[in-house]
């Protein structure tokens, strides 16, 4: 059974979340990912490599992989992908490659640009509701791909004041190797102070205050059951505080939904590069989990730690017990992926070389996620046109004609009725000479009838 390489995926994640930014956004790396597998078996020579570079993995293996998760759709993830063709483009050419496309992926003419929203609509859930491209007569040959899910928590949040987002007042304050604490990159060894950059300076560095704390007025808290925190210590973001909220299950496949946040200093790259670190685990159980036990009382950066006496089953008399606070969310982006990096004008290369021309590429991606009390919905459309190349620059001369003077008038009969020119072929039927023009009747100025 093929499963995916969660390396090369995390590695691709890492590419295109730092393409996009720092901003609040949501994508989905590996919508973008599966349509460079499906398209890797297409490409030779320098672009296979290239591919093989962005995608972590050699081609066939990235293609068997795309063809596992499309041809095994997963019930709670809805999921889609197509390779569609400009009429009149010599399909031959192609056929080797479309051979080799998984069973689920569609193939055949370019739809319009009503088609192509109506496809992401359908495989959307209704979330995306347009392609993120434009279709043109320069399209060659377009990809996409869809993902999208619809869930409900098995175990709702519970709702608390938004201020439950900021430090308690009452809490003291934690030191500065407590969690949360970021290692630098430069010695792994070495903690950073609790007054470092990007944090406040002395006594109140573990309680720095969110902002969001006093923006909300509402905001989500675990239940007492049904839901996992902890605090894991990871490679690229040091101490982190995860939650996981598991969807109910649908046949035997499940969705659990990872929130992972780290001291505020810590990149967002580094931040999200814990959460692929943690993901693959984090699914059956709580990897990297560090023991309350072992970690200092107080306020820090992820929280607030204390200690009291209560009577407990725990067989060495110490209990653990975790509760997390988080806003509700949504973000709706789009997303070019046209940098080098990120592997589409490998792509286009590679398409290019099975049809015989050089192309160019437009490639974007559009996503939209919304998280709340009850459940979790997100949709990705990717898209990708390998484009006629514009030819080179000349010189155009445009020549506007005006019958505003008398003038001849011909009405010629055409004939090829059998596939031959017939015995009505270019016979003038009428003739006239224009030298009294008139004004539009009205039924010249209605709006031409609907095509049949």
């Amino acid at each position: 059974m093929t499963t995916l390489p969660y390396a090369p995926l995390a590695r691709y994640a890492a590419r295109l979340h730092a393409d996009i930014g720092d901003r609040h956004h949501v994508a989905s790396p590996l919508g973008a990912w599966l349509l460079l597998a499906l398209a890797a078996p297409a490409a030779t020579g320098a672009d296979r490599a290239e591919l093989a570079d962005v995608l972590g993995v050699d081609g066939e293996t990235a293609a068997a992989t795309a063809t596992a998760l499309l041809d095994r759709p997963h019930p709670l993830v809805a999921s889609a992908s197509a390779v569609w063709h400009r009429p009149g483009t010599d399909t031959a050419r192609l056929a080797g490659w479309w051979d080799g496309l998984p069973r689920a992926t569609t193939t055949g003419p370019l739809p319009d640009q009503a088609g192509l929203d109506g496809w992401a609509r359908g495989h959307t859930l209704g979330l995306v509701d347009r392609f993120p491209l434009t279709v043109s007569p320069r399209v060659l040959v377009a990809l996409a791909s869809a993902l999208a899910t619809r869930i409900s928590w098995a175990t709702p949040f519970d709702l608390v004041p938004g201020a439950a987002l900021g430090p308690d007042p009452d809490a003291p304050d934690r030191p500065a190797d407590g969690p949360g604490t970021h290692r630098t990159g430069d010695d792994p060894g070495t903690d950073r102070p609790a007054d470092g950059p990007g944090r406040p300076a002395g006594g109140d560095a573990g309680r720095a205050g969110s902002a969001w704390a006093g923006r909300l007025t509402r905001a989500l808290r675990t239940p007492e059951h049904g839901h996992r925190v902890w605090i894991a210590s990871t490679g690229a973001a040091g101490e982190v505080a995860v939650h996981a909220a598991p969807a109910v299950e649908r046949d035997g496949a499940g969705l659990v939904v990872l929130s992972v946040v780290a001291d505020p200093t810590v990149p967002p790259a580094d931040v999200l590069a814990a959460g692929y670190e943690l993901a693959g685990a984090a699914v059956d159980g709580e990897p990297a989990r560090r023991s309350l036990f072992d970690l200092p009382l107080g306020a820090g950066p992820l929280g607030t730690l204390r200690e009291e006496r209560v009577r407990t089953p725990a067989r060495d008399g110490r209990e653990e017990r975790h509760h997390a606070v988080l806003p509700c969310w949504s973000a709706r982006d789009e997303h070019d992926l046209t940098a080098a990096g990120l592997g589409f004008p490998a792509v286009a290369r590679a398409l290019g070389g099975l049809l015989g021309t050089e192309v160019g590429v437009e490639a974007r991606q559009a996503a939209v996620a919304h998280y709340s009390r009850y459940g979790f919905e997100a949709a990705a459309v990717t898209g990708a046109f390998a484009l006629v190349s514009l030819p080179p620059e000349g010189v155009r001369r445009t020549a506007e004609l005006r019958f505003g003077h008398p003038y001849a008038v011909l009405a010629v009969a055409t004939d090829q009725r059998d596939g031959t020119a017939g015995p009505w072929h270019g016979v003038p039927v009428f003739s006239a000479w224009v030298a009294a023009p008139r004004e539009p009747e009205e039924a010249d100025l209605a709006d031409p009838p609907e095509p049949a």
